[in-house]
């Protein structure tokens, strides 16, 4: 039986206290606003920052999006099951499996209150995405990193090896951020086969749709072998709907009940709801942005290369270059030049992320890269 958290069903199922908790937690706060495009910015500021998609919703879905301003005055109880019911068939799995988040973030923050605590661990790469760690501590548990292997990939033996009776959580990031690295699907299933049955997997596939890599593999194909494998999904990156936050969780249908327990009531809004709903029904929109993206990160690897500069190569819509010193003063001195890059990732301070923007961004990026880290000694 699915468990509605809605308004009018609130007081009857209330979600944790951790859970509002963790929106107001200075690390997670601070993380985002290193990243974020600053008050007054100039129209003309280049945002290669926070892996979105430049090129926006497709027309279909912008369509759908201002037509659900007729029902915007509504709670959007049934255009929830609506789009629960359309992810379902989209993945061929019960509608009762799907839970939807505020973005996928938001996957991640009610799968550490479900499974985090006082005296639990989390098991995650060294770096990824913070947002798992960050919120664990919300939840006053501890983290174990595991340093990615010499070719930047998660090092999934180390990573099973560490869990424990006092693991609730490990957390895989497939394409991982900042890396832009993946684990393939024999990989995945070796590492699975060796974790603990009572530890949830939590896969984060944010850049999913973006893989070319044939050896790759979602991990809800072991879903139906590995009942404690939770893998979360968004609308952000491909489908160009960052600003709309909407993502979702497929799982077994115990553990959507757990993350239905932890999620806010009408924790999304129609018009992101509308856009989704459009964006699946799309057959060819997904095909068509990975290539946009695809051919630009090309031509941009292509450009590094001639100039003999080190990067990592990318499964995502980013890319990580080495300019062998702190990229702290580099950021800035992009920042400078009207171009915003990725945050530093503390444990690869060499390290550069930026974006795939349009064409012609990364023209402008390239060109300055020139000017703020010269060839020679990026070499």
């Amino acid at each position: 039986m699915r468990l509605r958290l809605t308004r009018r069903n609130f007081l009857a199922t209330c979600t944790t206290a951790a859970a509002g908790a963790s929106l107001l937690t200075p690390g997670i706060g601070a993380s985002r606003a290193e990243a974020s495009l600053p008050l007054g910015a100039p129209d003309d500021l280049i945002q290669l920052n926070s892996n979105e998609n430049p090129y926006g919703l497709s027309p279909k879905a912008r369509e759908a999006m201002t037509q659900s301003a007729a029902v915007a005055s509504r709670y959007p109880d049934g255009q929830e099951d609506e789009t629960r019911g359309a992810i379902a068939r989209h993945h061929g799995v019960p509608t009762a499996r799907i839970v939807l988040g505020c973005g996928s973030s938001d996957i991640l923050r009610m799968a550490d209150a479900a499974y985090l605590g006082g005296g639990k661990t989390v098991v995650a790469a060294e770096p990824t995405f913070e947002a798992v760690l960050l919120y664990a501590g919300v939840m006053q548990a501890s983290a174990t990193k595991v340093p990615l292997t010499k070719d930047f990939r998660h090092d999934l033996p180390k990573m099973a090896e560490a869990c424990n009776e006092t693991t609730g959580l490990v957390y895989v990031c497939n394409p991982n951020n900042p890396t832009g690295t993946v684990v393939s699907r024999e990989e995945m299933t070796a590492f699975l086969a060796r974790v603990p049955p009572k530890t949830t997997v939590l896969v984060d596939e944010a850049y999913h749709h973006f893989v070319e890599d044939p050896g790759y593999g979602s991990a809800i194909e072991l879903m139906g072998r590995y009942p404690n494998l939770i893998v979360a999904r968004t609308f952000s990156k491909i489908y160009g709907m960052a600003g709309l936050r909407l993502g979702y969780a497929v799982a077994s249908e115990a553990n959507a009940q757990i993350l239905h327990r932890q999620a806010s009531w009408n924790n999304v809004n129609s018009a992101g709801l509308a856009a989704a709903l459009a964006g699946l029904s799309d057959p060819d929109l997904v095909a068509s942005q990975r290539k946009l993206f695809t051919d630009t990160r090309k031509w941009l690897c292509a450009g590094l290369d001639r100039e003999k500069r080190r990067y990592i190569p990318s499964q995502t819509n980013f890319l990580m270059i080495d300019v062998r010193s702190d990229v702290t003063p580099i950021i800035r001195a992009f920042r400078e030049r009207k171009i915003l890059v990725g945050r530093k990732f503390p444990s690869m301070p060499d390290w550069l992320r930026v974006s795939i923007g349009r064409r012609n961004e990364m023209e402008a990026f390239l060109a300055s890269l020139r000017e703020v880290v010269p060839a020679r000694a990026a070499a």
